[in-house]
C-alpha cells in the first residue's frame, strides 16, 4: 500500500468513519463496501496493524462456544481462503486441521456438544480418542489425554496480508483509508451526525465505528463512554528450527491444551508456542503511551514457567531446540470473553468492534456482524451474544479487569451449564440477598444480577456443572413438585421494568408490538417487538396501570436492549423511567397461592382477581402493584415492589406462609416449568432470526392492525411459509444428560434444525426440548433425533404444553 493513499486530507463527509486499523476495522470497512456503503472512510493513527494485530499469533478455526461464533468464524475462513488465493496479492494461509485436548470427561462432553451444535450449522468437526490425538500429532506426548476435538479447517494466516487485503478490496470499491492520521476528538451534533475531528480534517458522518483495539477506550472517551474492554499482555514464543516437526513431511496441526494452558502451532520449521499463565498482567489501566503503535511489551518468561515445564514435558520436542523470540504483546478481554460488535448502548449512531481477543480467526466475522446491522438493521444471525448492550452500568473497568483475568486464567477451560464464575461477584443484588443466602441460596448471575438458583439450606448437595444430570435435580425436582398442592415463593430480582408515561404512552407502545396492548386500566398483556424485518426483538409483559401509564416488563439481559429500542422510536416525547434498580419482584405460585395472598391482603377481594389482570394493592403494610401472570403453569401472582419495603413485604409472606406450606423455590425449577407449558426464552427461542410465526405465537399477532413496526415483512413472511418451526419434543428416557442449546436435530441421516433449550420435565416426568426444525418435520408424531453429547437419542414432536395444556391449575 503506498505513501500516496494517505497523503492530503479525507473527504469531508463520509456515510460512515471507522476509526482504527486493525483486523477488525478493515473487516468492517470490507464489508460496508460490499453492502453498499463506498463512501465509507477507515482512520488509522499509525499504519495498518500497528496495534494488537501486527503480533498475533493468527490462528482461525471454527471452534465456537454457539452457533453464532460458528457462524461467522465460517464466514472468516471462506473469505480469507477467497482472499488468500489472489494470484497478484496472494496471502500466506496454512490449513493444517487443530485439535483442543480433554483430559476429563466434562471436557469430552464440552467437545461432543460443540461438535453436535457445529453439526447444526453445517459444520463437520470431530471428537478423537487419545490414541488418534498422538497419530495425527506425533511430537504430542499423549499420556492422559482421554481425547481431543478436531477441526478440519484449524488454521493459520498472515495478520498483515489479511488485513490489507481487507483494506485493497475496501478501497477498490471506493472506500477511503486515512493512515498516519489520529483521530483528536468527535463531536455530535443533535441526535445522530458527528464530526470525527482527524490531524489531516474534519469528516462529517451519521456512523462511528470504535475499531480501536486495546485504544478503544480512548476513542470512547470522546463520546463520555467507557467500553468494558481491557487489555491483557500475553506471550509467545518462536522456537528454533525442530527436526522432528521438518520430518514429519508435512504441515503439523495446531494443539490447544486445557491442562497446561497452551497452544501450539508451526511456524516455518519451528513451533510457535503460546502461554495462559495464572500469573498473569492486565495492560495499559492507567492509560497507554501515545508512542506505544508497533510495541510490544518487555518479555517475562518467568511468570510462565510453571506452565512451560509442563508444556515441555507435553512437547519433548522442546526440550531439545532453543528459543530464539518472545512476544509479549496485549490482547483485549471482555467481561464474559467474547467482543463487543453492535450499537453502542444509550448511543445513536455510535457502533463498536472492539474486544476481539481473538481477532484474527474471528475478524472476518465480526466485520459482516457489524455491516449488516448498520446497513440492515439486523445480522443474519442472531448476534446478541456480541451486542455491547449485555453489560449495562455494573459492567465498568475494574469489573472487567476482574473477569478479564478470570477469563485469560482458563483460556481453554470453556463455560459450563450451571456454571457461575466467582470473579467480581455481588455487582447487583437486592435487599434480600443476605436472607436469601441465610436460606439456602445457592446464587448465580443474570445481568450481574444474584439470582437464586435453587435453596439447599443443609448444604448437602455439591452444586454440579457440566453438560450431564446433577445432584440438585433432585432439589430442583422437590421445588417443582412441592407447588402442586402447596405454595412457593421466588425473588426475580433484576427483571427490567420501565414506566411508559404520558399522552402517546399507548400509540408508542401498540405502533411497537405486533399484537394488542391492555386497552382498560388494570389489565395485562404478553406482546412481542418485531423490528423492520419482522423478526422478532423482544418479549414483554405490558400493564395498563393508568389512562396514560403502563409497565413494561421484560427479561433482566434485555434491560439497554428495550430501553435503546423504546427511546429510538418514541416519537411522541413520551416520559421513559427505568424501575429496574428501584423494584423487585417476588413470585408466589402454587395451589395454595391466592389462600396467602389473601391471609396478609384480606381487605382486597382476590377471588375476582382474574388471569392478566393488574393493580395496586396494601399487602400487610406494604404497598404494592400485584399482576396475576403465571410462567409456572400453576396460579401464580407476581407481586412488584419498591426496594425500600421489600424486605419488609419478604418478612411478611414467609411468616404468613407458614400455615400453608411455604417452600422457596428458584431460577432451576422455574426452568423446568416454563419448559412443561412451552414458553419462550428471550435469546433462545425469541431470536432475531424468526418471526413469531415461526415461534408458533401467531395468537399474539393481530395482522389487521394498521400498523406496527414489522407489519408488512410479516405479512411477506406469512405469504411465502416458514423457514422453520419451533416444535417441542419428548425424548425418550431420561439419558446420561439433557438436551441443550445448540445440539443438532435429525431425521435419519438429514439434518433438520437444531436445540433451543432443553430439561427435565418434574411435573410429567419427560425429558423436554424446544427446538426450531424444518417445516416438513414439524407434526406432532414425527420421529427425530437429537445428538446430546455423543448420545444420540430418540425423540417425537409432541404438543407444545405438556403439563396442563387446559391452563385449569393457571386460570384456577
Amino acid at each position: 500500500m503506498s505513501e500516496s493513499l494517505h497523503a492530503g486530507p479525507p473527504p469531508g463527509q463520509a456515510r460512515a468513519v471507522v476509526i482504527g486499523g486493525g483486523i477488525a476495522g478493515a473487516s468492517v470497512l470490507y464489508h460496508l463496501a460490499e453492502l453498499g456503503w463506498t463512501d465509507s472512510v477507515l482512520v488509522e493513527r499509525d499504519e495498518l496493524t500497528s496495534g494488537s494485530t501486527w503480533h498475533a499469533a493468527a490462528q482461525v478455526t471454527q471452534f465456537g462456544g454457539n452457533q453464532t461464533m460458528i457462524a461467522l468464524k465460517q464466514h472468516s475462513i471462506r473469505l480469507y481462503r477467497e482472499l488468500a488465493a489472489d494470484p497478484d496479492h496472494p496471502i500466506s494461509y496454512h490449513i493444517t486441521g487443530g485439535m483442543r485436548t480433554a483430559y476429563n470427561q466434562a471436557q469430552l462432553d464440552t467437545y461432543h456438544h460443540y461438535v453436535s451444535q457445529a453439526r447444526s450449522m453445517g459444520v463437520e468437526m470431530e471428537v478423537i480418542d487419545g490414541v488418534e490425538a498422538g497419530k495425527r500429532h506425533p511430537l504430542l506426548e499423549t499420556s492422559g489425554i482421554l481425547g481431543a476435538w478436531w477441526d478440519p479447517l484449524d488454521g493459520d494466516i498472515d495478520p498483515a496480508g489479511i488485513t490489507f487485503a481487507l483494506a485493497r478490496k475496501a478501497r477498490l470499491k471506493g472506500c477511503t483509508v486515512s493512515r498516519f492520521n489520529p483521530v483528536t476528538a468527535i463531536t455530535r451534533l443533535g441526535d445522530r451526525d458527528f464530526i470525527v475531528h482527524t490531524e489531516r480534517g474534519d469528516i462529517r458522518t451519521e456512523n462511528v465505528v470504535n475499531a480501536g483495539g486495546y485504544r478503544c477506550n480512548e476513542v470512547g472517551a470522546m463520546l463520555g463512554v467507557t467500553h468494558p474492554v481491557v487489555s491483557m499482555e500475553h506471550m509467545y514464543f518462536l522456537t528454533e528450527a525442530i527436526p522432528a516437526l521438518e520430518a514429519l513431511g508435512s504441515r503439523g496441526p495446531i494443539i490447544r491444551d486445557p491442562a497446561d494452558d497452551f497452544y501450539s502451532r508451526q511456524e516455518k520449521h519451528g513451533l510457535l508456542v503460546g502461554v495462559y499463565e495464572q500469573d498473569c498482567v492486565p495492560f495499559g489501566l492507567d492509560g497507554i503511551d501515545p508512542d506505544f503503535t508497533k510495541a510490544l511489551c518487555p518479555s517475562d518468561l518467568d511468570r510462565c514457567l510453571d506452565n512451560m515445564e509442563r508444556i515441555f514435558e507435553r512437547m519433548p520436542c522442546l526440550q531439545e531446540t532453543g528459543i530464539h523470540t518472545v512476544v509479549n504483546g496485549p490482547i483485549t478481554y471482555t467481561i464474559d470473553g467474547l467482543p463487543l460488535v453492535g450499537p453502542v448502548p444509550g448511543e445513536p449512531g455510535y457502533f463498536a468492534c472492539t474486544g476481539l481477543r481473538a481477532g484474527i480467526g474471528e475478524g472476518g466475522g465480526h466485520g459482516k456482524v457489524l455491516a449488516e446491522i448498520m446497513v440492515h438493521g439486523e445480522c443474519e444471525w442472531d448476534a446478541w451474544s456480541l451486542d455491547p448492550r449485555r453489560f449495562t452500568e455494573w459492567g465498568n473497568l475494574e469489573h472487567t479487569r476482574l473477569k478479564a483475568i478470570e477469563d485469560y486464567q482458563r483460556e481453554f477451560h470453556y463455560h459450563l451449564p450451571h456454571e457461575h464464575r466467582p470473579a467480581a461477584r455481588l455487582a447487583r443484588t437486592t435487599p434480600l440477598y443476605q436472607t436469601l443466602s441465610d436460606a439456602g441460596a445457592v446464587w448465580g448471575v443474570v445481568n450481574g444480577w444474584e439470582r437464586a438458583l435453587y435453596f439447599d439450606p443443609a448444604e448437602t448437595t455439591a452444586h454440579g456443572t457440566g453438560y450431564r444430570w446433577h445432584a440438585q435435580d433432585a432439589i430442583a425436582r422437590d421445588e417443582v413438585l412441592h407447588l402442586v398442592d402447596n405454595v412457593g415463593l421466588m425473588e426475580v430480582s433484576g427483571f427490567n421494568r420501565m414506566r411508559v408515561q404520558g399522552e402517546g404512552a399507548a400509540a408508542l407502545l401498540d405502533r411497537l408490538v405486533c399484537g394488542r396492548i391492555p386497552s382498560r386500566v388494570g389489565r395485562v398483556s404478553l406482546c412481542y417487538l418485531l423490528n423492520e424485518h419482522g423478526h422478532m426483538l423482544s418479549e414483554a409483559t405490558i400493564a395498563k396501570l393508568g389512562e396514560d401509564e403502563f409497565w413494561f416488563g421484560s427479561a433482566a439481559a434485555a434491560e439497554w436492549h428495550d430501553r435503546d429500542w423504546l427511546e429510538a422510536n418514541n416519537r411522541e416525547g413520551v416520559s421513559i423511567t427505568s424501575l429496574t434498580d428501584s423494584h423487585t419482584t417476588l413470585v408466589i405460585a402454587g395451589a395454595r397461592a391466592r389462600e396467602l395472598l389473601s391471609a396478609i391482603s384480606p381487605r382486597e377481594d382476590w377471588s375476582g382477581f382474574g388471569m392478566m389482570s393488574a393493580r395496586h394493592a396494601l399487602l400487610g403494610s406494604v404497598t404494592a402493584t400485584v399482576m396475576r401472570i403465571s410462567f409456572s403453569g400453576e396460579l401464580a401472582y407476581e407481586l412488584h415492589v419498591g426496594n425500600g419495603q421489600l424486605l419488609q413485604l419478604w418478612q411478611t409472606l414467609v411468616e404468613a406462609g407458614e400455615g400453608f406450606g411455604l417452600r422457596l423455590f428458584g431460577l432451576e425449577a422455574t426452568e423446568s416449568m416454563r419448559l412443561e407449558k412451552g414458553y419462550c426464552h428471550w435469546k433462545a427461542e425469541i431470536i432475531t432470526e424468526r418471526t413469531p410465526l415461526e415461534a408458533g405465537l401467531e395468537r399474539f399477532v393481530t395482522l389487521d392492525k394498521p400498523d406496527f413496526v414489522g407489519r408488512e415483512a410479516l405479512i411477506a413472511a406469512e405469504s411465502a411459509g416458514p423457514g422453520a418451526k419451533l416444535v417441542t419434543l419428548k425424548l425418550d428416557g431420561d439419558g446420561i444428560a439433557p438436551a441443550h442449546g445448540g445440539a443438532s436435530v435429525w431425521q435419519g441421516d438429514t439434518l433438520v434444525g437444531s436445540i433451543t433449550s432443553g430439561g427435565y420435565g418434574y411435573r410429567v416426568q419427560e425429558s423436554i426440548a424446544l427446538a426450531y426444525v424444518q417445516p416438513n418435520v414439524a407434526a406432532e408424531g414425527t420421529a427425530l433425533v437429537v445428538d446430546v453429547i455423543g448420545e444420540r437419542r430418540a425423540a417425537e414432536v409432541v404438543a407444545p404444553c405438556r403439563y396442563d395444556p387446559s391452563n385449569a391449575r393457571v386460570r384456577a
